[in-house]
């Protein structure tokens, strides 16, 4: 399992300085004594003072600095609520690490996603890994914190989706090298903390029954205490936890592989939703004729081996519900959806709507 900065065992980077100068200013003394060693009256005796008092110094450094150090991890600063802008301004300013565990972040509303894609974009140009956890808008826990914020009006999976339609945008707009630093996850898990990391500080928060978790009190703590090796240590489950967690590269699209007969013809990408454990994708982008099958991993199930589906038309009855389900995950589409269900072969058989397919997988 990764670890956080400061996490990996033996000394800390703040260790490491405090004998890196304690280190030099006993060099420094070593120098003046020797001098003084080999040199005689007034100049003598001032070097011998000053090496000797520079050796006092070195030592109380190396003692106190670390004490100093512990107690100031030990601190916990207390915030009334969630300050958006301090945030965003340590965002800006962040250079190592940057995470955020919540259900849905208000930083990517209106009045601040600007700022907020803005200061990512300059962590991660200054070299800053930027991770996000958000609540899986299709879970029960979703759900049920909707309920919870029953009075408040929320609806938290669509909040959720609107996050992650902007940050699938920004994605896109970031250089391959940036890409590979930011990284965001969906997972199916209770949401328990709130973590909103900068380098190696931390506003943490716990989810009120009623209430949103930013307009309650925020802890701010060092990643090196107690507090933060608990947010990190449940930030590390959550991430690695493959079955709790999807990336959003395979929630917002998923791999197909059309075929003609028993020949692959061509590997596309494209949208897809899950209506009542069925999948559908949104083949508008591609010119359909022909009778193919397609080949596809479900975006799920990435352990499982791939599975050939026929394509076949929603069943009336659903064509309402999964249009619906298009537009809450993607946006209303501007020119329309060419929707297919990705039947099992075994299961197409017989079904009235014939099995249609894209026999030409050019773009348009």
């Amino acid at each position: 399992m990764r670890r956080a900065d400061g996490w990996r065992g033996g000394r800390t980077p703040r260790q490491r300085r405090a004998f890196v100068i304690g280190g030099g200013l006993l060099g420094a003394a070593a120098v003046m004594l020797l001098a003084a060693w080999r040199s005689s009256g007034f100049l003598s005796d001032l070097l011998l003072n000053l090496g000797a008092s520079v050796v006092l110094a070195a030592i109380s450094y190396v003692i106190f600095d670390p004490l100093f150090e512990e107690a100031r991890k030990a601190r916990v600063q207390e915030h009334l609520s969630f300050d958006q802008q301090a945030f965003v301004a340590r965002l800006r300013g962040s250079c190592r690490r940057v995470r955020i565990l919540d259900t849905w972040t208000i930083l990517l509303e209106d009045r601040h996603r600007e700022a907020t894609l803005a200061a990512m974009r300059a962590a991660l140009g200054s070299g800053a890994e930027v991770q996000l956890l958000l609540l899986d808008p299709d879970c029960t826990a979703a759900q049920q914190r909707s309920e919870e914020l029953e009075r408040q009006r929320v609806n938290v999976p669509r909040q959720i989706r609107a996050n992650l339609r902007h940050l699938a945008a920004f994605a896109g707009d970031l250089t391959p090298e940036e890409r590979g630093r930011f990284q965001v996850r969906i997972y199916d898990a209770s949401p328990s903390i709130q973590l909103y990391q900068w380098d190696g500080q931390a506003l943490i928060s716990f989810f009120p029954i009623g209430k949103l978790s930013f307009n309650v009190p925020q802890l701010e703590v060092d990643m090196d205490s107690p507090w933060g090796g608990f947010v990190h240590a449940r930030f590390e489950e959550l991430w690695e936890h493959d079955q709790a967690t999807l990336p959003l590269e395979r929630y917002w699209s998923t791999t197909v592989t059309l075929r003609h007969g028993e020949s692959d013809v061509a590997e596309v990408q494209v949208p897809y939703v899950v209506v009542d454990e069925r999948h559908y994708i949104d083949c508008g982008a591609l010119r359909l004729s022909g009778p193919l099958t397609a080949r596809a991993r479900l975006p799920r199930t990435p352990r499982s081996a791939p599975r050939v589906f026929a394509l076949v038309e929603p069943a009336d009855g659903d064509r309402a519900a999964v249009a619906r389900h298009f537009d809450q995950k993607y946006g209303r589409a501007d020119g329309g959806r060419t929707v297919l269900c990705l039947a099992p072969q075994r299961a197409a058989d017989g079904r009235a709507p014939g099995p249609r397919s894209p026999a030409a997988a050019d773009p348009r």
